[in-house]
């Protein structure tokens, strides 16, 4: 049996686990005993407090759950700090939340249009082919989520749904569906100039074709990362094959790419406006990526490679 002094920040007590600062008795010997096992030691004694709700520090750096108790020094009986992270969620069940609001918003926009528009006429093929590009690129979102992305993390903060799901709901769902389905759109609008570039088949082809093309250069991606990571683990390979070539992140470059094609084809400012904001975000987790690979693998990691863009970035 391995006892582990637990303590708080500041010795502070925490709510649902009043019996915290103490020690918590863990069976096993130190050097086998992980700190997985003094989490779950600490779930069972304060069952409110679960595994994915808490953070171990020792000297103000967090723990590895693989960390073995032994390994942490301070003698016969190691000191531990205890963070809780409050309420948590799975990602997969916040990305699934996430995505389902343009899921039935585009539809609910589309075929009930005299819901929510003063005049309502004939819909155009941009409405109905953007529409339905747009329903497939959030269906299969949520097919990935569910049966191919594996997370590093097995939670987030449970408030994180409403700040993460904001965009997709009110941008990709309200503010995009509202403007393409509204007689701006509409094929009476188109009809009334035949120059206009989004009567040519070609250049509608064109745009569905490239969206294609993007979704399922994405879908590759996803692939080869899911491959790198085993079941159950949070292990991290460096990744090969088609688009790693130049940069870390090309199912970022891809998403970008997807709704570029989905913004010319419409000449929606919303849909440009989420380019432009996506590109930044994106541009910001690439680079956040792009360090930790390299962090990890050193000089393994090819040199010639960007965070998201090309020989740029």
């Amino acid at each position: 049996m391995v006892l582990v002094d637990v303590r708080t920040r500041n010795d502070k007590k925490i709510p649902i686990a009043r019996g915290l600062p103490g020690p918590v008795d863990v069976y096993g010997s130190a050097d086998v005993v992980t700190v997985l096992d003094l989490k779950r030691a600490i779930a069972k004694n304060y069952p409110k407090l679960y595994v994915d709700r808490q953070r171990l520090t020792v000297d103000g750096k967090p723990l590895d759950d693989n960390t073995t108790i032994a390994s942490l020094g301070h003698g016969d009986k190691p000191t531990v700090v205890v963070k809780d992270l409050g309420a948590q969620l799975s990602w997969r069940a916040v990305y699934i939340v996430e995505y389902l609001g343009p899921l039935f918003i585009h539809p609910i926009l589309y075929f009930f249009q005299p819901y929510f528009y003063r005049t309502v006429q004939p819909h155009s093929h941009i409405q109905t082919i953007a529409g339905a590009l747009t329903v497939l690129h959030f269906v299969k979102r949520e097919l990935e989520t569910i049966f191919l992305h594996r997370f590093s993390r097995a939670t987030m903060p449970a408030t994180y749904i409403i700040r993460n799901s904001a965009h997709y709901w009110l941008w990709t769902g309200v503010a995009f569906a509202y403007v393409l389905y509204s007689s701006t759109y509409s094929a009476t609008e188109l009809n009334k100039n035949k120059s206009n570039l989004r009567n040519d088949p070609r250049f509608v082809w064109a745009c569905v074709a490239f969206w294609t093309w993007a979704q399922l250069s994405n879908f590759s991606t996803h692939l080869t990362l899911r491959n790198l990571r085993p079941a159950g683990t949070a292990q991290r390979g460096i990744p090969y094959g088609y688009g790693f070539g130049l940069i870390s992140c090309p199912n970022y470059l891809f998403d970008i790419f997807a709704w570029l094609a989905l913004a010319v084809l419409t000449g929606s400012w919303v849909a440009y406006g989420f380019v432009v904001f996506a590109s930044y975000v994106l541009t910001g987790w690439a680079m956040k990526r792009h360090r930790a690979y390299r962090k990890e693998f050193g000089d393994k990691y090819p040199r010639n490679r960007k965070a998201l863009w090309p020989f740029i970035l």
